[in-house]
């Protein structure tokens, strides 16, 4: 988040296949820089007015910038970005960019060199599971906040904040289309938190920003918007039937969406869990129906936060449960999880920021393993997607990048 001046004199080298994708009209993305608040461009700090805060749309600001943005009674502000309104009280540190400025340090180093990661490139990965692509890059994809696959095409689709908040990426890895732009009309994308596929070819995105689901066709034509009712939707993934499973953070609420895309219709919208905690991510199994959730904890005390895994049968009775403590028991250090999906055979694979891995957590019935299948090479994985051939797209926001793994 922010200005491209801070880290370097010139933002880190693209990836080849970013590259290809970053197109005329983009070019000032490619300053934006992870460390530098994107109102004052000022470097964050630990401490002290340059502390990064979040906002609860997702948005990111210095505390300097906060407070100037609050007004002398410093009662309600209004983010920069989406335009929603909150209180200063609701806003918390942004724990990953303290994570990494205290990775950086005080000199401040580049930040692909303080993660051992010259050029961008990302280290090898065990237990069978090799890096074989990386899509996007620094200033192809801004701060992306979701990926998914089209079982049937074999295209991917991140969201993230750049001007076209939707990218389309073809089995051949190139950049195929481009949509959903940056703004206040109804099919405009303020800000997306998640993004899936349905099996019949439409893509899906939450938006924080109006708090809206809204979908659309490969070609980029809005089909439905879906706004009643929200309090802020976040995470979503498609069924086998093109229904789509979708939290409401806000509301701790499960829904279920049903819509005829093609002609733009909603059939039903229904709560079919409540009385969650702040549920984000969230994963359907295509061959069982099992959900599972990401619920994110808050505790008294600075970075007290940790987040909870809770599995549904397809009938919505709970199978199981772990949170970042309990998990901690099993592995020597604290997870506290972002993405979350199923592979083929039914097992919950989920990320894990404060590790920079990705590890499975076995199927329902076994629930919690502890299985570590990628290791090395993320920075900051928010994001996962099962693809047709049964590669595993990880989405990296750190370094602006999905990272697709096979064995």
């Amino acid at each position: 988040a922010g200005g491209g001046r801070g880290l370097a004199a010139a933002p880190p080298p693209l990836m080849a296949a970013g590259m290809a994708a970053a197109k005329e009209g983009e070019e000032d993305e490619a300053e934006l820089s992870l460390l530098e608040c994107r109102v004052c461009f000022e470097r964050y700090g630990p401490g002290g007015q340059r502390r990064p805060r979040n906002l609860p749309c997702g948005h990111v600001l210095c505390r300097g910038c906060l407070g100037a943005l609050g007004g002398p009674e410093g009662r309600r502000l209004e983010c920069p970005f989406c335009r929603r309104t909150c209180g200063l009280a609701e806003t918390s540190d942004c724990l990953p960019l303290l994570q990494l400025l205290e990775v950086l340090g005080p000199a401040g180093g580049s930040l692909p060199s303080a993660l051992g990661r010259g050029g961008g490139a990302a280290g090898p990965a065990p237990a069978g599971l090799g890096l074989r692509l990386s899509l996007g890059g620094w200033g192809s994809l801004v701060n992306p906040t979701g990926v998914a696959a089209c079982r049937r095409s074999g295209r991917l689709v991140v969201a993230h904040d750049g001007k076209k908040r939707i990218h389309v990426f073809g089995p051949s890895r190139s950049c195929l289309q481009r949509f959903g732009e940056r703004g206040d009309a109804g099919n405009d994308i303020k800000y997306p938190l998640d993004v899936t596929v349905t099996s019949d070819g439409h893509v899906v995105v939450t938006d924080g920003g109006d708090r809206s689901v809204k979908a659309f066709d490969f070609e980029g034509r809005g089909v439905l918007a879906v706004q009643e009712g929200f309090c802020l939707p976040w995470g979503l993934d498609a069924t086998p039937e093109s229904e789509v499973i979708l939290t409401d953070s806000e509301a701790g609420a499960l829904y279920r969406l049903a819509a005829d895309f093609q002609k733009g219709k909603l059939k039903k919208c229904q709560m079919i869990r409540s009385q969650l905690v702040s549920p984000r991510g969230v994963a359907v199994s295509q061959t069982s129906g099992a959900i599972v959730v990401i619920e994110h904890l808050k505790a008294q005390g600075p970075n007290n936060g940790s987040t909870r895994v809770k599995i549904f049968s397809a009938e919505m009775d709970l199978v199981g449960q772990m949170d970042s403590f309990g998990l901690s028991l099993v592995f020597p250090s604290k997870i506290y999880t972002t993405a979350v999906a199923f592979d083929k055979e039914g097992r919950v694979i989920v990320t894990d920021v404060c590790s920079q891995a990705v590890i499975c957590l076995g199927k329902p019935e076994e629930f919690p393993i502890f299985n570590p299948l990628i290791s090395h090479g993320l920075s900051y994985p928010v994001g996962l997607a099962y693809m047709a051939n049964n590669s595993l797209a990880v989405l990296d926001s750190g370094d602006h990048s999905v990272k697709i793994y096979s064995s």
